[in-house]
């Protein structure tokens, strides 16, 4: 006999394609979350720096008005 549909043929091997689907999704997510915890917890120092700012009042010659810098 002859088959009238591949379909059928493929619809085997669904279960199968879903296990590996789901397995590359959460090892994808896993691997996102895994990172975010890790540089949250150890932040790379020139972000550390850019997030916290040291800010000093500089005044400049008699009649000018007030600046605010940023330290580098």
């Amino acid at each position: 006999m002859k088959r009238k549909t591949t379909l059928s043929a493929i619809g085997g091997y669904q279960p199968f394609l879903f296990c590996i689907g789901m397995y590359f999704v959460a090892l994808f997510f896993s691997i996102f979350i895994c990172s975010a915890i890790f540089y949250a917890a150890n932040p790379k120092k020139t972000i550390a720096k850019a997030q916290t700012p040291v800010h000093r009042l500089t005044t400049l010659p008699a009649g000018s008005k007030l600046l605010l810098t940023v330290a580098k």
